[in-house]
């Protein structure tokens, strides 16, 4: 009788240690960081000298792919899309040319990078580098067409809208309602994060200066990005 009644209890011991390997087992598993990586954000984009002068604080998305070689190194392709709205200055030399006051634009940014990211990583709270480069796609149009008579000075506004000049006026019998340019560019920034509870998901908050060649005028843009890694 007495040696069953002890053998629930011998039972539960061998139990427990056969299931103390297989718990060590899945935390640690559950400890290593998944391959792949992946970021959704909302961005607002200050943008800086010379941008600043032909364009407001722009809004956007930014989504990211990647894989992570290890707990801190990892790379991503990330494509960034932002939202530029034209400031008075921008508009000004059109709309004086053209006696309308009336004219107003619209532009995108597109920026479609693979980057490097250094990261910190805590239990709960991380830090991380990141930098890359890639091609930046700017166009901006107008709300209606501009043709360019003769002897129009020429104001950096005029190649913003994609307009050139020559001899400091803007070449004559350009008619031009929008515009587009694409070229190289690069970012670096830094980033913080902090992990949601019992997940592999993390907020992120992250500032990144964004610059690219653009014709006309060089595009210079600091984004705040507010998101989710995973």
């Amino acid at each position: 009788m007495k040696r069953v009644t002890q053998l629930p209890a011998w039972i539960c011991i061998c139990a427990t240690f056969v299931a103390l390997p297989v718990r060590a087992q899945t935390f640690e598993s559950s400890a290593l960081p998944s391959r792949l990586n992946s970021n959704a954000a909302f961005t607002v984009s200050a943008p800086l000298s010379p941008t600043a002068s032909y364009t407001t604080a722009a809004w956007g998305f930014a989504y990211g792919v990647g894989y992570n070689f290890s707990r801190r190194h990892s790379i991503l392709g990330e494509v960034m899309w932002n939202s530029l709205s034209p400031t008075s200055e921008a508009l000004a030399p059109i709309r004086a040319a053209l006696q309308n006051n009336d004219i107003s634009g619209h532009g995108n940014l597109v920026a479609l990078t693979a980057n490097y990211r250094l990261g910190f990583e805590g239990k709960v709270f991380g830090t991380y580098l990141i930098g890359g480069g890639g091609m930046y796609y700017r166009d901006a149009s107008l709300s209606q067409h501009v043709v360019v008579g003769e002897s129009v000075s020429c104001n950096p506004a005029w190649l913003w809208w994609g307009f050139t000049c020559e001899s400091g006026a803007v070449t004559s019998h350009q008619t031009l309602a929008s515009s587009n340019s694409i070229a190289p560019g690069g970012n670096v920034g830094i980033g913080f994060t902090v992990r949601i509870p019992d997940s592999r998901y993390k907020v992120y908050v992250e500032s990144r200066f964004h610059y690219a060649s653009n014709r006309g005028v060089p595009t210079k843009i600091l984004p705040i990005y507010v998101g989710v890694r995973f």
